[in-house]
């Protein structure tokens, strides 16, 4: 939120924020800074009345509330399409509903479904829940028939009304993103295909452009162009993608906001992703996602540690002349939380990639 007020403010606009807590990063930007959650009627309205158009930082709004602001303003992602992302179930649904390559996936609505599963498709599988989960949140994995059990078992005790569902186990070689941006028109700018690289099921590091043949990040790019039309989305758009050892590409997840594998565009990209989300919602002409360096590498600053957010020196990542740093302004810590990033430009992804890793290893924390 905090990256995509910055574009805004750029481009001469006025920025207001609703979240549910105080001294959010983007809230401190803005006097517009509505600080009691968007369940609280009376603020969302006056939240309302002073917006033009509205986007999200995050898939986990109830569509209901979504609706509820359509009625009285323009909102992208619209309520339609957060309706079919929200719900990882539907969301894989309506891909595979439009002919484009998931893993395979069924509904669970017991443990003898889990077990089902398992010896129709093979061991391990992947037990998620289909709202809500993010950067490994929400997932399991399921390596028996033992394990079907206690996995469901698990997610049930903390919420009987979780929905759950399952899905094959992917074996890839690397995992890919695409960023696209589409605007109400129904134009298109594609990104990059990037590597990313995953620690403790959080992205970690970004490598643009994936260091894979043209042919396949080409394909992974046209795949992410469906997925997007596929969900009518108007908006900025993660598409997370498998490339199988075998050299075929599975569609994994979307995120309908900007994305960590995306973050890279702000120094490498003629337009940045949250410049394009701009662009995008407002029905603007959209900006080039072309590189305009060899090669880039972005690494995520996770926490190491509960407590501050602040780190205690920075003063030698800056020493790095193609090296930048953001830092999110997070007030408080937590194990793996995401307190940043650094993103190094070069002539060439690999020597990018080496620069942005000497450089995170110079913060200390």
């Amino acid at each position: 939120a905090k990256m995509i007020a910055s574009a805004a403010y750029r481009m001469g606009l006025n920025v207001a924020i609703i979240e549910n807590h105080s001294n959010s990063p983007a809230g401190d930007m803005t006097k517009n800074d509505f600080v009691n959650g968007w369940t609280i009627k009376d603020d969302l309205d006056r939240f309302i009345e002073i917006s033009d158009i509205i986007t999200l930082e995050n898939e986990f709004i109830d569509p209901a509330i979504l609706r509820y602001i359509s009625n009285k303003r323009l909102v992208y992602p619209s309520p339609d399409t957060m309706q079919l992302i929200q719900d990882k179930y539907s969301q894989k649904s309506t891909f595979a509903d439009n002919h484009l390559p998931v893993p395979i996936f069924r509904e669970i609505n017991s443990a003898e479904d889990g077990i089902t599963f398992g010896r129709e498709f093979g061991f391990p599988f992947i037990l998620k829940t289909r709202k809500y989960g993010y950067d490994g949140y929400g997932n399991a994995t399921v390596i028996d028939q033992t394990t079907a059990v206690s996995a469901f078992e698990k997610f049930k005790n903390k919420d009987s009304s979780i929905l759950l569902m399952a899905e094959s186990f992917v074996d890839f070689d690397k995992e890919l993103a695409v960023m696209i941006a589409r605007n109400q028109n129904g134009d298109i700018v594609v990104y990059p295909t990037v590597e990313t690289i995953q620690k403790n099921h959080i992205c970690h590091e970004v490598i643009a452009p994936a260091m894979i043949d043209a042919n396949l990040r080409l394909q992974a790019q046209n795949l992410a162009i469906e997925a997007v039309k596929s969900i009518n989305g108007v908006g900025m758009f993660g598409v997370e993608l498998f490339l199988r050892k075998g050299g075929n590409i599975l569609i994994n997840e979307i995120a309908p906001r900007p994305h960590n594998s995306g973050h890279y565009t702000i120094e490498a990209c003629y337009t940045s992703q949250f410049e394009n989300t701009i662009r995008a919602v407002c029905n603007l002409p959209l900006g080039s996602g072309e590189l305009i360096c060899g090669g880039a590498a972005m690494i995520n600053l996770l926490g190491e540690r509960d407590g501050l957010g602040v780190p205690k020196d920075v003063s030698q990542i800056l020493k790095y002349p193609t090296v930048s740093l953001h830092l999110y302004n997070k007030k408080q810590s937590r194990i793996g939380r995401k307190m940043g990033h650094i993103t190094a430009v070069s002539q060439s992804t690999h020597e990018a990639h080496n620069i942005a890793k000497l450089a995170a290893d110079s913060i200390v924390w």
